[in-house]
């Protein structure tokens, strides 16, 4: 059995490149108590940018699986964005549930197939 798996999707991926956030903050990120449960293993996380604190940071949307893994899916700065509708909210519980129910396995041939990047401790 492997250790706590962090992943990001693309969209995410390429939002967390475009903020300038390191992979070590975003193990940082998960480590942390989410700002909130949203419920059906969605969690909303704040990233804190370097020298800038996490006020004026950006949230993520995050699927996460106690213990075994957490998925990053959606990234926002909050100058941009207040936070996600309930349709968006919707979404994303259903792609949680996509996330969670896979095997290690299945979360392996994800990441072959570059639909998800894992997001190695550094």
């Amino acid at each position: 059995m492997q250790g706590f798996r962090l992943f990001g999707n693309k969209p995410f991926m390429r939002f967390a490149r475009k903020f300038g956030v390191t992979d070590r903050a975003l193990w940082n990120c998960v480590q942390a108590l989410p700002d909130a449960n949203l419920g059906g293993g969605v969690y909303k996380f704040r990233i804190a940018r370097a020298g800038e604190g996490s006020s004026g940071g950006a949230r993520s949307i995050v699927a996460m699986k106690h213990g075994e893994r957490a998925v990053m899916m959606f990234g926002f700065e909050k100058k941009d964005l207040q936070n996600v509708s309930v349709k968006e909210l919707s979404a994303f519980k259903k792609l949680a549930k996509i996330y969670l129910d896979r095997s290690e396995d299945e979360m392996d041939l994800l990441v072959a197939r570059e639909e998800l990047v894992e997001i190695r401790r550094s």
